[in-house]
């Protein structure tokens, strides 16, 4: 196996020429072969029995070939770029010399290569402190909130529906006085002025009784998800089944014993008082790490490679993906949902990318320039979390390299951006 490399006339760029000696890419077609063997079926064999060189005959010589490749190409690739320390940021773009039975496999991959970063000012910036104190309107904000969560639900049959009202409906949607996809529903739970359908809907169920029937006409916005309705007018016939309406505690101290550990009020709000303050204090902390690598980002100038903004893409779009997936949807079914293609999303995602690229490279290069360690303490609690979250044990964890390296690169990271803060110039 030997490995060519090349600058390409592009900045950042590398062209590497892999050659694999014949014996591995042959031992990789029988391979190939074996694992694929039963489903070939040729006359006057059994189905999966004809040996290799029939198989080979019937259907051709490189009937194999892309799947050797595919099988042994991955791995030496991954091999190689490692043992020769290529600091690749992007996809490779592969392409095929040489591919024979009996003859070396020969390929090129051009890849992007980490960009050259010029630090600008990160010493001694000047950044501003934000203040946030908790007011008693925070603390009566969030009794009002834990109340309305333990509020009962009291059904009325006695007057019509009023606003704040929680009313269950049927209804269903016209535009043209034809039904639309996602316009009819039953047994539809609305609070009248939650504000959570179309402006005017909630307003024109308000006087209506139980069991009684209604057309009520609405105007979709203008800039409505669903371009085929934003901006139409619309018809929806409704039956209201049921009214009711929130009945929320009262705040006192049998409130303070039923929703938390305190026996009086005044304990319950001396808590939330408490627990507000290191809200706000996470609040600064995250803000002033915004503002410091926002600031010597601007002052940093970082030539990136297309090709590492599409791999940072992927891995976004890889991410929205699986958060979908937990919410029992596909990439796909949120794109329609959107009304958008995935070529409109990746241009969405890509001012992101490259922001979170440069931030990458900014933090690794101030790394390096300062010779910044890794906070031991922060990677074993890291560790504790993990093996708490997954179920694993913290010495599996240390085993595996990946998780390890992830960690180092954090507390790096996150040591560099106290650094940025520790020596700036602070203002309230």
């Amino acid at each position: 196996m030997s490995l060519k490399q090349e600058k390409t006339e592009n900045k950042n760029e590398l062209k590497l020429t892999f050659t694999v000696e014949a014996d591995k890419f042959d031992n990789a077609i029988q391979s190939v072969f074996k694992k694929s063997a039963k489903y070939f079926n040729i006359p006057g064999f059994r189905k999966g029995k004809a040996p290799f060189h029939i198989v080979e005959r019937y259907y051709g010589d490189s009937i194999f070939y892309e799947d050797a490749f595919n099988e042994l190409v991955p791995s030496i690739y991954d091999e190689e770029i490692k043992e020769n320390k290529i600091d690749a940021v992007s996809k490779p773009h592969i392409d095929i010399v040489q591919m024979e039975k009996g003859k070396d496999l020969i390929f090129t991959a051009i890849v992007n290569t980490k960009p050259e970063v010029k630090l600008g000012k990160y010493k001694g910036i000047s950044l501003k402190k934000p203040e946030y104190k908790v007011t008693d309107k925070d603390v009566e904000d969030e009794l009002n909130y834990m109340a309305e969560h333990n509020s009962t639900q009291v059904s009325v049959d006695d007057r019509p529906a009023k606003k704040d009202d929680i009313v269950t409906i049927d209804f269903e949607g016209f535009v043209d006085g034809k039904p639309f996809d996602g316009g009819k529903a039953e047994g539809q739970q609305l609070t009248i002025g939650s504000n959570t359908f179309i402006p005017g809907f909630e307003d024109q169920l308000i006087g209506m009784k139980i069991d009684e029937e209604r057309d009520i006409k609405v105007k979709f916005p203008d800039d409505y998800f669903s371009k085929d309705l934003a901006g139409k007018d619309a018809t929806f016939h409704i039956k209201l089944h049921n009214i009711s309406y929130k009945e929320l505690p009262k705040i006192d101290d049998e409130f303070a014993k039923d929703v938390s550990e305190f026996d009086t009020l005044e304990e319950l709000k001396k808590d939330i008082k408490s627990k507000k303050e290191k809200q706000n204090e996470d609040r600064i902390k995250n803000e002033m790490e915004e503002s410091a690598i926002e600031e010597v980002c601007k002052n940093t100038e970082i030539d990136i490679p297309e090709g590492m903004i599409d791999l940072e893409i992927d891995n976004m779009e890889n991410d929205t993906d699986q958060r979908l997936h937990y919410q029992g949807l596909s990439l796909e079914q949120y794109l329609k949902m959107l009304n958008k293609t995935e070529s409109e999303l990746r241009k969405e995602l890509a001012e992101d990318a490259k922001k979170n690229i440069k931030t990458r490279l900014v933090l690794e290069q101030i790394v390096d320039d300062e010779k910044i360690k890794a906070d031991e303490k922060f990677i074993d609690d890291e560790l504790n979390k993990m093996a708490t979250q997954y179920g694993r044990k913290v010495e599996d964890l240390k085993k595996n390299e990946e998780v390890m390296n992830y960690l180092d690169k954090s507390s790096k990271n996150e040591q560099a951006v106290k650094f940025i803060i520790d020596n700036a110039k602070i203002t309230k």
